[in-house]
């Protein structure tokens, strides 16, 4: 099929920081391309070709979005499964595939399909809504501290808590949930492997995670991790059997930990382009994002390896701060070597609301981080008084 300049169209669920990154290479490829987003002021409005304005839960919207489209893919998995089920009997091809995201939308079920495939992950319980936990617990059916997950619509960070007390478990909402062993755990680590519809697969370098201990957002990604061979290729090895279980097409960013006594264990999945894979922009010779569109189109997969060395911050929103964005300090950044700033285009900010990224490279990763570190402490995502 001739996907460029021609009448071939992708459509692409999401029209948030992630959409509008695809959209970089989708311009560049001349794809034509339509979002779907609840948000008139999504990011990808201004790049896309046609924008249409609806829910992503809604089966009519999504239906109706996609039924005259080639190829469908997401930038977010909290999307209507049942219409992308019939848009797929319709002939429209569905990536990553309906039954994949069916998996990956309930972390309980997500969770008992590694059971089930033997991949390696903590151990969990499940429970139909949150009182049955705490019941479980009072009866030292469950031993704290651990996880509490909401099954589904986590996301950014929320849907996740650290019980420690039976007060912590009091605030949780009354929801379908799993109760996750604490992993004591010294690296939080992910590997980005795309496949494409023919079959053929290929990883990005393993990375580190640094998270903001309160938010649970990623606030760095070191690419290459900084971890013996030994276990960088453990890690790679999981990620290849996690993908090929799934057997999705796309790119899936596999989040893992390494535990003090250095098992590395499934954490979760994310079957789209994801936040520890953004420094493949400007660090590696084919990015996350065209990595996947070359995936789904069943193009040839691109070279991962990297240019040099990269550190990805992100730039969320600053506590105490709401409303019209600021950005303070990016004509400082700028002038650091290596640094390029990502403004995602959303014009108001709260607290943590991921707002942009900024990637530094070099040649050596250890300075990368030194000069992220700079970037922190410099950039200020605030609001107008």
């Amino acid at each position: 099929m001739n996907y460029f300049s021609s009448n071939f169209k992708l459509g692409v669920l999401g029209g948030g920081q992630l959409g509008k990154m695809m959209l970089y290479v989708t311009r560049k490829f001349d794809v034509f391309t339509a979002v779907l987003d609840s948000n008139d002021e999504a990011p990808s409005k201004l790049a896309c070709n046609r924008f249409v304005k609806g829910d992503l839960m809604s089966y009519d919207a999504v239906y109706n979005f996609g039924k005259d489209l080639d190829v469908l893919t997401i930038e977010i998995e909290n999307v209507n499964i049942d219409a992308l089920e019939a848009l797929a009997h319709r002939g429209v091809a569905v990536y990553p595939q309906p039954n994949v995201l069916r998996l990956i939308q309930n972390k309980a079920t997500q969770k008992a399909f590694y059971i089930k495939n033997d991949i390696a992950t903590a151990a969990f319980l499940k429970f139909t809504d949150t009182h049955k936990l705490q019941l479980a617990v009072k009866n030292n059916e469950v031993k704290m501290p651990f996880v509490w997950k909401a099954a589904q619509f986590g996301y950014d960070g929320k849907g996740v808590k650290v019980v420690k007390t039976i007060e912590d478990l009091n605030v949780l909402p009354n929801v379908e949930c799993i109760a996750e062993d604490l992993i004591p755990f010294k690296n939080e680590l992910s590997v980005i492997v795309a496949r494409n519809a023919s079959g053929n697969v290929k990883t990005f370098a393993v990375v580190e995670m640094e998270f903001h201990p309160e938010a649970n957002q990623v606030e760095y990604v070191i690419s290459p991790a900084r971890l013996p061979e030994a276990i960088l290729k453990k890690a790679e090895t999981l990620a290849l059997k996690t993908s090929a279980a799934f057997n999705h097409v796309g790119v899936m960013a596999v989040e893992m930990f390494l535990t003090k006594s250095n098992e590395v264990l499934v954490n979760e999945v994310a079957p789209r382009p994801h936040n520890s894979g953004h420094q493949t922009i400007e660090s590696s010779y084919t990015c996350q994002f065209e990595q996947h569109i070359r995936a789904i189109l069943n193009l040839p997969l691109g070279e991962t390896k990297q240019k040099a060395a990269g550190v990805m911050v992100n730039l969320v929103g600053a506590e105490g701060y709401s409303g019209k964005v600021k950005y303070k300090g990016v004509d400082e950044i700028l002038s650091l070597e290596g640094v390029t700033p990502h403004i995602y285009g959303k014009k108001t900010t709260h607290p943590f609301r991921k707002m942009g990224h900024v990637t530094i490279v070099n040649k050596s990763v250890d300075k990368a981080r030194q000069i992220a570190q700079q970037v922190k402490d410099i950039i200020k995502v605030v609001s107008y008084e």
